[in-house]
C-alpha cells in the first residue's frame, strides 16, 4: 500500500516552491500520478509512505497549451489526451496524436502528463521520442532567494540515462518548447510483450514534409526509444532523405542505418528487425499523409510492411 501523511495542492509556482522548502527531503512531486503507484512498487517489498505529496497539475502556468507560426509550448501538466481532442496541437505535432493512441488506455491518457512521462525517464517512454523529433527545449524553474529563476536545456540532453535527467534538486520543470511542424505527415510505430496497456519495446516517431509534387523529401525527423538507454534522434536517417526522390528502395535503404543503435540487454535481433521494419513502416505512412504521390509508394511496397 502506497500512503502520505500530506497531499498539497499548489495553484502557483510561488506556493508549489513555499511547499518544497517547508518540506525539504520529504516530498515527492506528482502531477497526473499514473505513476506513482507503479513507482512505489517497483524494487521494493511491503507498504511505501511518502510524508508528503505536492500535486503541481493546477498550477495554471504548467497547463497553458500555445500554438504559434514556428513554435509550440506545451505545460509540463499538459495530459496526453489533448493531443487527441486539440486539432491545432495535431496539426503542429503530427507524430503526437498517433502516440496518444497508443498510450496507455482512456483513463490513464486522460490523467497522464507530458512533463510525467520526461521526468520519469524510462527508456521505454512514448511521448520522449516524439517530442526530440520536435527539438523540444525543457523549461526548468527554482526558487532563489524571492525570485524565481528559469532555465532551459535541450531535451535531448536532459535525459541522461534510464530514469536518470539534469533535473536539479528544488526544481520542476514547467514545459517544453517545440518546433511546429504544420504540413509534415505524421506517424508512430510501438510494440511490446502484450496487446493492451503494452510497454514499448520499440517505438518510433516520424514526421515527413514532400514537395508539392509528393514526389521528394523536403525535411524529415526522426526518433526512436526502447532499444537504447535514451531516447534517439536518427539524424543520418534524416540527412539521407533531404532532398531525395522519394521511393521504396530509397526508405528500404535507410532502414538499414541505425541498426547498430540497439543496445538492449535482450532480444537484440528481435529489435533489430522490428526497427527496420518500424523505419519503412513509418515513413511509409509519415509520407502518405504528406501528400506523397501514388507512384512514389508502390502498393506491394506497403503491403510487405502492414
Amino acid at each position: 500500500m502506497l500512503t502520505c501523511d500530506e497531499y498539497i495542492t499548489p495553484v502557483s509556482l510561488a506556493e508549489a516552491f513555499a511547499a518544497m522548502a517547508r518540506h525539504q527531503g520529504r516530498y515527492r512531486i506528482v502531477a497526473g500520478c499514473t505513476d506513482t503507484l507503479p513507482w512505489a512498487r517497483e524494487g521494493r517489498a511491503g507498504d511505501v509512505a511518502v510524508p508528503v505529496l505536492i500535486d503541481v497539475a493546477r498550477i495554471p502556468e504548467l497547463n497553458e497549451c500555445q500554438v504559434g507560426d514556428g513554435r509550440v509550448r506545451l505545460g509540463a501538466a499538459t495530459p496526453v489526451q489533448r493531443f487527441l481532442d486539440n486539432p491545432a496541437l495535431g496539426r503542429a505535432m503530427p507524430a503526437l496524436p498517433r502516440c496518444a493512441v497508443w498510450f496507455a488506455d482512456d483513463q490513464i491518457r486522460a490523467q497522464a502528463t507530458i512533463g510525467g512521462n520526461v521526468v520519469n525517464a524510462s527508456p521505454a517512454a512514448d511521448v520522449t521520442p516524439c517530442l526530440v523529433a520536435h527539438d523540444a527545449i525543457v523549461e526548468l524553474a527554482s526558487r532563489q532567494g524571492d525570485k524565481v529563476h528559469k532555465r532551459s536545456v535541450k531535451l535531448a540532453d536532459f535525459i541522461v540515462g534510464p530514469g536518470q535527467t539534469k533535473l536539479r534538486d528544488g526544481e520542476l520543470v514547467t514545459g517544453f518548447d517545440c518546433d511546429a511542424l504544420p504540413g509534415f505527415g505524421g506517424s508512430f510505430e510501438k510494440v511490446g510483450h502484450r496487446r493492451s496497456l503494452v510497454i514499448s519495446v520499440v517505438c518510433l516517431a516520424v514526421a515527413v514534409r514532400l514537395d508539392r509534387d509528393g514526389s521528394t523529401v523536403e525535411d524529415a525527423r526522426l526518433a526512436i526509444a526502447g532499444v537504447c538507454p535514451v531516447p534517439r534522434r536518427l539524424r543520418e536517417i534524416e540527412e539521407r532523405l533531404r532532398g531525395q526522390r522519394l521511393t521504396g528502395a530509397l526508405l528500404e535503404q535507410v532502414a538499414d542505418l541505425p541498426l547498430d543503435l540497439v543496445q538492449s540487454r535482450s532480444r537484440q535481433d528481435y529489435r533489430r528487425d522490428v526497427v527496420r521494419g518500424f523505419l519503412v513502416r513509418g515513413l511509409i505512412a509519415a509520407a502518405k499523409r504528406a501528400g506523397a504521390s501514388p507512384e512514389a509508394l508502390p502498393p506491394a511496397l506497403e503491403a510487405a510492411y502492414v
